[in-house]
């Protein structure tokens, strides 16, 4: 058994710093009272982003607890992505929630909890670490979904989420149960020990592995486990869709990735199929589910079921080109969908906020910036080349057909296809409709973000300068785990 000695603490920095700050911005929101929300929100982003850099800048790589909590260069790329979706979705958040008087400290410090249990799964190597940290993210964004206690659909939202979110648990549950019950441990290096000593993989194993893969497939909507996505969408306050859209279905992707490379690895013919039904099944669902949709948060729920089936094809070719090809393509997604719903803070006139898709016709004739910032974003997330969303997907789908899974990669691109229907819509009805409405201005931080968003998916001038590099690190962070 390993030692436990105060250097290992290093290790969890960035968590420490998250953990010891909550209490204190807890006493501010609650003794200041003029500028308390906006006092804990700056603190909050503050606090965030050392999480986001505090592996690089300490560079430790080991593992602490007796192996129950890992930190190497997988989990520093992972943590650095969350904590900076989060540091930006929490910024321009204030102006929203202002207007929509829901300005309270309570946000940022429920935002900051859940960042902690996603910083936790990231990095598990105990059965348990990865239960705690699961659990503590999902009830922080049960709170958030549900954060606007006025509104029916928000309440509604949070209480669908709430009940899903406890099915799934259970199955992950009932998951860690067998596993534990066939291996007689809980920490991940020892069931690949155990498993890599089996002559033929125990039935009871496969089962539990695929409930806790279910449990998981749940956290980033893969389909069938999706149903809660498009209604939570809809329903949260905005910004809170924003971040449930980016961190936390990296976070959960993270861990499936730390999963069936580390403890599984040795039983991939077993994870693979599972993988690839669920890469399927969210393609197909994900793309034809958004067709039908006329609210703009709707249809990118779906478009986020749809993603995350290309995630999934990466990670279904397995070793290094496939982790890389998933946390490329993540990063990408990351950088488009804060954008996407930066842009869609935008849509508000003087009577409240708009979700339409035909409340944006005629957006080029009363505000052609917005419109040139969501026709860009709309072009990514539908990989038009040459913008960076293409070459997301090209790096997700290149590892899967150099492993054989060629079928899938076509699969793939058929649903690309169609995908490609439903952002194109927007783009025509941005365009060439005719005017429905003139949008109030926006906050300089929503244009600041969706603008920035849009220029880093132009990949002509940017592509010679950062590809390379961010390759590097990102080959380095998958190579990480193996």
């Amino acid at each position: 058994m390993q030692e436990f000695s105060f250097g290992q603490l290093s290790f969890l920095a960035g968590e420490l710093v998250l953990a010891l700050s909550v209490g204190e911005l807890l006493l501010i929101g609650i003794f200041v009272s003029k500028y308390g929300a906006s006092i804990v929100r700056y603190a909050s982003i503050a606090v965030l982003l050392i999480f986001a850099f505090s592996g690089f800048i300490l560079n430790g790589t080991g593992s602490a607890f007796n192996g129950a909590f890992i930190s190497d260069d997988f989990s520093h790329y992972v943590k650095a992505l969350i904590g900076v979706t989060a540091a930006i979705t929490l910024w321009f958040s204030r102006d929203w929630l202002k207007r929509e008087n829901l300005d309270q400290y309570e946000y940022s410090i429920l935002m900051i909890f859940a960042v902690l249990g996603m910083g936790i799964m990231v990095s598990s190597g105990n059965l348990l670490t990865m239960y705690v940290g699961l659990e503590m993210q999902a009830l922080a964004l049960y709170v958030m979904a549900a954060f606007n206690r006025d509104s029916l659909r928000a309440s509604e939202a949070g209480l669908k989420y709430f009940v899903l979110g406890a099915l799934s648990s259970g199955m992950l549950l009932y998951g860690m149960s067998l596993i534990y019950g066939f291996t007689g441990t809980l920490s991940f290096a020892q069931i690949a020990i155990v498993l890599s000593g089996q002559e033929s993989v125990n039935m009871g194993i496969v089962a539990g592995l695929v409930f806790m893969l279910a449990g998981l497939a749940f956290k980033i909507s893969a389909a069938p486990f999706h149903m809660w996505t498009p209604d939570v969408y809809e329903g949260a306050p905005t910004p809170v869709t924003a971040f449930f859209a980016g961190a936390p279905k990296l976070a959960a992707l993270a861990l499936i990735t730390r999963l069936i490379t580390g403890p599984f690895g040795e039983i991939s013919q077993s994870w693979v199929q599972v993988l690839v039904v669920l890469a399927v099944m969210s393609m197909i669902i994900g793309a034809f589910g958004a067709l039908m949709q006329t609210n703009i948060k709707r249809l990118m729920g779906y478009s986020s079921i749809a993603n995350m089936g290309y995630a999934l094809v990466a990670l279904a070719a397995g070793g290094i080109a496939g982790v890389s090809g998933m946390l490329i393509f993540m990063s990408i997604y990351l950088v488009t969908v804060v954008g996407v719903f930066a842009a869609i803070m935008q849509m508000r006139t003087r009577d409240g906020a708009l979700e339409g898709i035909a409340d944006l016709a005629g957006l080029s004739k009363s505000n052609l910036p917005l419109s040139l910032v969501m026709t860009a974003l709309m072009f990514s997330l539908a990989g038009i080349p040459f913008f960076m969303g293409f070459f997301g997907k090209w790096f997700a789908l290149t590892p899967a057909f150099e492993a054989g899974l060629t079928w899938l990669v076509v699969v793939a691109l058929l649903a690309s296809v169609v995908g490609a229907f439903y952002y194109l819509r927007i783009i025509k009805t941005i365009w060439f409709d005719d005017q429905a409405h003139t949008f109030v201005k926006a906050p300089r931080s929503l244009t600041l973000i969706s603008s920035a968003s849009a220029l880093l998916l132009f990949p002509i001038l940017l592509l010679p300068f950062v590809t390379a590099p961010a390759r590097a690190l990102i080959e380095a962070a998958a190579a990480s785990l193996f």
